[in-house]
């Protein structure tokens, strides 16, 4: 229907706005961003390109391309896995069926760990590590605001390692960057400044709950917490203070209502914890700093 409709001598605003009005009727949660998104990324152009064109008649083969990437989404596949990348923290990042298409909230965790490293004045270069580290959002963005730092990205899916790898050549960050495939810091001797971990934290029984752009489309060790959503924590904690410096500092990204039980299990693992944690944008608290005992 979606094919026949734009073929009609559309031109590239109306089968925009086709395509927008058909995410609507279908409860897509942005249908004008993401029509917007699609449409340019089926057409080759940018924002401003799509705005200038916008009067331009399509032909049928730039129809079919457009109709068949709207029926992906539909399908509530993530806008991100069809154009295969997202922006983070103002940086461009390739995506692949190994990692989590990187969320606003979790600029949080970046931020949360700016203020806490800034906090302490550090003399010369961060030494960091990203333990799970995916696309390798959380890595790049910190090496993009700290010009002197090192980064270590941990995951123990290779497939991840691979994307985030490929980011940090292509955001010309690669040179101060390391890749070591494990389950979070196992195979990492350290020592580090800063450790920051975005873990799996979804109670296992609710993942069929989900949003299916994140149930059918993320990849299920990401998101799955165990049974209580804290098993990431726990393997975390119970092995991050042989990794950092004496006062180095910990940031996790929290689950909803997370707080108080996973800043418990870093008091039992002898840090010290930074109360109350950062908020994200919609006022939920989501990044969580602890410390290592001086």
């Amino acid at each position: 229907m979606l094919v026949a409709d734009i073929e009609l001598g559309t031109s590239v605003d109306a089968a925009r706005r086709l395509i927008a009005g058909e995410f609507r009727r279908h409860g897509i949660d942005t249908p004008e961003l993401d029509a917007r998104l699609l449409v340019g990324h089926a057409l080759g152009l940018d924002h401003t390109a799509l705005a200038a064109q916008s009067s331009r008649r399509i032909n049928s083969g730039e129809a079919n391309a457009i109709s068949a990437l709207a029926a992906r989404r539909l399908k509530h596949e993530p806008v991100a896995r069809i154009v295969g990348c997202k922006e983070f923290w103002g940086l461009t990042l390739q995506l692949n069926a190994a990692t989590l298409v990187p969320r606003p909230e979790t600029e949080t965790v970046v931020e949360a760990a700016l203020a806490a490293v800034d906090g302490a004045a550090p003399r010369r270069g961060v030494r960091f590590a990203d333990l799970g580290t995916g696309s390798g959002a959380i890595l790049l963005a910190l090496l993009s605001e700290w010009p002197a730092a090192f980064g270590v990205g941990t995951d123990i899916s290779r497939a991840a390692l691979g994307c985030a790898r490929s980011n940090a050549t292509t955001l010309g960050l690669a040179g101060r960057t390391a890749f070591v495939a494990c389950d979070y810091g196992q195979a990492l001797l350290g020592p580090f400044d800063l450790l920051v971990c975005n873990p799996p934290y979804v109670v296992r029984a609710d993942i069929a709950n989900l949003a299916p752009e994140v149930r059918n489309h993320d990849p299920r060790r990401a998101l799955d917490g165990g049974t209580d959503g804290l098993d990431g924590y726990r393997a975390l904690t119970a092995d991050a203070g042989r990794l950092l410096t004496f006062g180095g500092i910990l940031v996790v990204e929290l689950g909803v209502g997370q707080a108080e039980s996973v800043a418990a299990l870093m008091r039992s693992a002898g840090f010290m914890v930074d109360l109350p944690p950062r908020n994200d944008l919609a006022g939920i608290p989501r990044a969580l700093v602890a410390r290592s005992r001086p």
